[in-house]
């Protein structure tokens, strides 16, 4: 095996298996001992999670909206080579192979992060009810599009022996270079827990090393690893690789400056690509937890507060009192806070009683309250401009992210300044983006990498070079 052995694991659609099926192909190749290097498609972080824990390694998000092709193209070759011994990559998807921003074009696609990265593409079918009309969906993915490799194929949810035979002749009969690497039976109980927001986080879920055991088995028994291992890539528009083990540094002669990062089970979305970029831009990362820590890290700089669930654990935040008051102390003395989603929410007055919950008290830097929807409030990808100079940008700065939370808050006083204007295709969705002095705050998860000038000019504004 060389440091080029990569594919990415799609679907016809969503609700396919790719997770399960993912996690499974990765599971089994650590315990052939490879070193796995895991990716996902899309803006989510659930899965990511997930992959980590089986793999022991960060899993990175790949999108081709949020992020330019270049971007791509670098953090998958600088996560993919900056390992010890060679590397094999395991893209997982998002949705459906070619399903992206629109209809019409590849943007935040599957698809186009296997054209940027060059990665061949193994796709799961769901094939329950399907023998022959399986391989037709197959061939038609194969020849939609001729800059997406399709090597080969896994059929999921199979219903017997005799049908996996059926659907392994059909393949070989109108697609013959499409390899068939296996066929996996039906079994519900390896099927990933979901709720209302999506999958259940790998902090709320654990897997068991039962669990992942028997992944692995799966995939030894149902699977040809031998050759799905074996599938290289060949990115045509190699990337600049750097090192993204590189912490320790002066940036231009300057000393690294510290900022507090909450990670913790409330607070645990975040884009690894995100903390990279602030180290590379001459931060130091402390890292804290909300739920457990009564201060923050000594001699903190700044303070970064990502999303997460702060909703299921909203009784433990709000009775953490010395946390709370170490960050409106802070927010008072002008400290950078930069806080997206569940962070943006913690910062708010507190969640307000639904069903059988009681109301609790948050931070209180924003003059609002967060009630829960029973439905989802906000989901999709989201560009936003800057109105005034903040702490992550100059006036008209464009920055891209992702947005999806079933909370909503009740009416922004008129005097907080709001310093996003926030669209999706063009379309003006309205004014976010809330600061008071130093603080900013929003229920947009952005990528910084989508402009880099977001963590150094965040990392700037905690060295104290601009307010």
């Amino acid at each position: 095996m060389n440091t080029k052995n990569a594919f990415l694991i799609s679907a016809p659609q969503s609700g396919s298996g790719k997770t399960t099926v993912s996690l499974a192909i990765m599971a089994a190749l650590v315990r052939r001992g490879m070193a796995v290097a895991p990716f996902k498609c899309g803006p989510d972080f659930i899965d990511p999670g997930y992959h980590r824990a089986v793999t022991g390694s960060l899993s990175i998000n790949l999108d081709g909206w949020m992020c330019n092709g270049e971007f791509v193209r670098e953090t998958f070759l600088a996560n993919l080579t900056n390992r010890t011994g060679p590397s094999i990559a395991v893209v997982e998807g998002a949705m459906g192979l070619f399903d992206g921003i629109g209809a019409s074009s590849r943007n935040g696609s599957s698809a186009q992060i296997a054209t940027l990265t060059g990665v061949p593409v193994v796709l799961v079918v769901n094939a329950r009810g399907m023998a022959a009309s399986a391989a037709a969906l197959v061939k038609g993915f194969a020849e939609f599009d001729p800059q997406v490799t399709l090597a080969g194929v896994i059929f999921n949810n199979v219903g017997s022996e005799n049908h996996a035979a059926l659907l392994a002749e059909a393949l070989a009969a109108s697609c013959p270079e499409i390899i068939c690497f296996g066929c996996i039976p039906r079994d519900e109980s390896l099927v990933i827990p979901s709720r209302h927001l999506g999958l259940v986080t790998a902090e709320d879920n654990p897997l068991s090393d039962e669990f992942i055991g028997r992944l692995a088995d799966m995939a030894e028994q149902h699977l040809d690893l031998d050759r799905m291992s074996g599938l290289g890539f060949d990115s045509a528009q190699p990337a600049k690789v750097t090192n993204v083990r590189c912490q320790k540094r002066l940036v231009s002669g300057k000393p690294l400056v510290k900022i507090a990062v909450a990670r913790d089970t409330a607070f645990c979305f975040m884009y690894e690509d995100n903390l990279r970029l602030l180290r590379e831009a001459g931060a130091e990362l402390a890292f804290f937890s909300p739920l457990s820590d009564i201060a923050l890290p000594s001699g903190s700089n700044g303070i970064y507060l990502p999303g997460g669930y702060p909703e299921l654990y909203a009784e433990v935040l709000a009775e953490n009192g010395s946390m709370k008051e170490a960050i409106r102390t802070a927010v008072a003395a002008d400290m950078p806070v930069y806080a997206e989603c569940g962070g943006f929410v913690y910062l708010t007055e507190g969640i307000d009683a639904a069903g059988n919950h009681a109301s609790t008290d948050f931070v209180g830097i924003f003059p609002v309250r967060c009630r829960m929807l029973s439905r989802r409030k906000a989901l999709g990808y989201r560009q936003a401009e800057l109105r005034e100079d903040t702490i992550i940008g100059a006036e008209g700065a464009l920055v891209r992210g992702h947005e999806f939370h079933y909370s909503e808050i009740s009416a922004m006083p008129e005097e907080v300044d709001c310093c996003y204007r926030v669209s999706r295709q063009g379309v003006t969705l309205g004014f976010e983006g809330f600061r008071i002095r130093n603080c900013l705050a929003s229920y947009l998860h952005l990528h910084f990498g989508s402009n880099r000038n977001i963590a150094e000019t965040f990392v700037a504004a905690c060295r104290g070079e601009r307010n």
